[in-house]
């Protein structure tokens, strides 16, 4: 079976993740069964559904409305009722073994012999759910995360018999659902995000049941400095302390002790009030305290300046070993890995970009010299990290690592996508999980592309964001964690973007914020979604617009408009932009392609020469008084009357024909 072949889909459970990802199935256009085992979880997930889909209209984040797509889910409580016409069956049970391989052995006699079984768990084996049927090579996992609708990652899990056919199905299906899958080929414990992510609070652990840190020390450290979402300890409080507790011990793995205590005294985190922090008033717990005083429920209180000292490389280097081993054993790509914990887990970027940064040597030291000092199994550095080092790929500094930094087509991008085809150079900002803001990656890797790009080959570049939300947010504050505010340079790839000698459109769909709209403006064109939204938030943070906002705005509008947009830090929506004069076109979704494309055919099919020439004198003439700026455009009118394109464009004007340019 193919993806194409797929249209009926059926969820079995009805709970958070059941509901969740019924909903998502049917907002794709797919007609689904949800099930579960009594008519009232049905009801109350089905309760859930029609809720989340009355938010998601309000926000306009659905294309069509609330009752059309509940035309699409049908309920069942029967499990044969809800899968004898499935294509894909979605089994989103509660995490036991033994209940999953009794639905899985009903589901080979109740479903269609072609369809495809596929399970959500977390973090039980795929091949052992398989065995219970009697076609293993077509059950694979899909593990979605919570909740379905917001997060965007889903791990497509090979069992051991698992055929490349099924998998990439489940693949292109989640793909259809508009989610982002990575392949886990092999069926390991934790799959990828939960074993890469695993040391992250397990050795946070360790490092405060060593009375090294307290809690809050390494959560600031963490958070602050390194630029995580949350602290390992504040995280583990979100999550539930027993559910990482139970994982540890079902893979064989020593518990840090601090884990085990506040599992014994049944202080789980926010679900029971009390953790690490405190979650409602009261004295605090022994553990969650800095400095012995009671304090009261606010739940995580550090602060920017605590944990200074602490080994934060101690934590990332085991998060970047695991990594490595399931890189060498085949298990997961590095772009797979860095995708799945950017998506699943919210990291600013994935610890295989983040070791290059570090250079994998260093991280390689740290964990021998963990190894030496305790003896311990989990400082092992795994093989595939050792044969990097002894290559000589020692990351972004060595020119490759877990990546390659090389020019051009040579270099692995990790924050953008690119093609390039029939003369139009198209770069996708793929940060969709940050609204695709800028941070110190992206930027570079802009400049490097732009730097590279065969200038033979390319007649126009168009700049957009990933996802369906945002062009570009701005700047990602958490990915400058740590650098100190002169070392920051980043205007070269706004002037990089402006003075690229081709011409340059960039299609804004959403939020087009702060360094987001500095990129913006520092491209040729710019057309936009009715639904776009544009400003400069830096004043609301006592900063301004570093990157060429100030200067591009009050060059471009008039300068009441250009103080008002910078000094109040408002939005200002599409229409109303366009009035300004701070886009070219504010059009519908449905008219947005068209418009794109009927400005990009006039780009890539124009004289190349004359283009070049053209953003040439605009942008340096406008800077000019008036008859310097004349001078210069003489100058070129000159040059372009000798060049084989204006030959080519006077016959073709003759002959009442499309003239073909190629920039001779």
């Amino acid at each position: 079976m193919n993806v194409e072949e797929i249209d009926r889909v059926a969820v079995l459970g009805a709970g958070n993740m059941g509901h969740g990802i019924t909903e998502v199935v049917a907002i794709a256009g797919y007609d689904v069964t949800m099930r579960d085992v009594e008519r009232e979880l049905v009801e109350d997930g089905y309760a859930s559904i029609e809720w989340s889909l009355e938010k998601l209209a309000e926000k306009g984040l659905v294309d069509e409305s609330s009752e059309t797509v509940l035309e699409r889910i049908d309920t069942a409580v029967d499990l044969e009722t809800a899968v004898n016409d499935a294509d894909l069956v979605i089994e989103a049970a509660p995490e036991r073994m033994e209940l999953k391989r009794e639905i899985f052995t009903d589901l080979d006699e109740f479903t269609p012999s072609e369809s495809i079984l596929a399970s959500n768990t977390s973090s039980l084996s795929i091949t052992e759910i398989a065995s219970a049927t009697d076609r293993p090579e077509q059950v694979v996992g899909t593990h979605f995360f919570n909740p379905p609708v917001k997060m965007d990652l889903v791990e497509v899990i090979y069992g051991a018999e698992t055929t490349d056919e099924t998998a990439e199905t489940a693949h292109g299906f989640v793909e259809s659902i508009g989610k982002t899958p990575i392949y886990v080929r092999k069926d390991v414990n934790g799959f990828v995000v939960n074993s890469v992510l695993g040391p992250f609070g397990d050795e946070a652990g360790w490092m405060v049941s060593e009375g090294l840190y307290d809690v809050r020390e390494v959560d600031a450290a963490m958070v602050h400095q390194r630029g995580y979402p949350m602290g390992p300890f504040e995280l583990a409080d979100l999550t539930g302390i027993d559910i990482g507790y139970h994982v540890r011990k079902e893979a064989g793995k020593e518990v840090p002790p601090i884990v085990e205590e506040k599992v014994e005294a049944e202080e789980l985190g926010r679900k029971t009030g009390r953790g690490y922090y405190e979650y409602e008033d009261g004295e605090a717990s022994e553990t969650s305290q800095a400095d012995g005083e009671a304090v009261d429920g606010d739940g995580p209180d550090y602060e920017p300046g605590q944990g200074e000292d602490v080994d934060t490389l101690r934590i990332e280097a085991r998060m970047i070993n695991e990594a490595a081993k399931l890189i060498g054993n085949d298990v997961a790509t590095a772009e797979a890995i860095d995708t799945g914990l950017r998506l699943g887990a919210g990291f600013p970027e994935g610890p295989c970009r983040r070791a290059d940064e570090l250079g994998l040597d260093t991280v390689l030291e740290k964990l021998e010299s963990l190894f030496e000092e305790y003896g311990a199994e989990r400082y092992e550095p795994a093989d595939h990290l050792r044969k990097l080092v002894e290559s000589g790929r020692t990351g972004e500094d060595a020119g490759a690592g877990f990546y390659d930094y090389g020019s051009g087509a040579e270099r692995d991008y990790t924050t953008l996508t690119h093609t390039l085809e029939d003369g139009l150079l198209e770069i996708e900002l793929d940060r969709p999980e940050r609204l695709n803001a800028l941070d110190q990656d992206l930027m570079d890797e802009i400049v490097n592309l732009l730097e590279n790009a065969d200038l033979d080959e390319v007649r126009a570049v168009t700049f957009e964001g990933a996802g369906d939300r945002a062009f570009c947010a701005g700047a990602d504050v958490s990915g400058f964690a740590g650098i100190e505010p002169h070392e920051k340079e980043v205007t070269q790839v706004f002037e990089t973007v402006a003075q690229f000698p081709r011409p340059t459109l960039a299609k804004v769909d959403g939020y087009c914020l702060g360094g987001g709209l500095e990129l913006a403006l520092a491209c040729d064109l710019r057309v936009a979604t009715e639904g776009s939204r544009f400003g400069f938030p830096e004043i609301d943070l006592g900063l301004i617009p570093g990157g060429g906002g100030t200067q591009r705005t009050i060059r471009m509008l008039s300068e009441a408009r250009a103080k008002e947009l910078v000094f109040r830090g408002e939005h200002v929506d599409a229409e109303r932009a366009e009035n300004w004069g701070l886009i070219n076109r504010a059009v519908s979704e449905d008219e947005f392609d068209d418009v794109v494309e009927e400005f990009v055919d006039d780009l890539v099919s124009g004289p190349p020469i004359a283009l070049r020439k053209a953003k040439r004198v605009m942008n340096e003439g406008r800077d000019q008084d008036l008859s310097a700026g004349l001078e210069m455009e003489a100058q070129a009118f000159g040059l372009l009357l000798g060049t084989e394109d204006a030959s080519e464009g006077a016959a073709a004007f003759s002959e009442n024909r499309e003239p073909e340019f190629r920039g001779e």
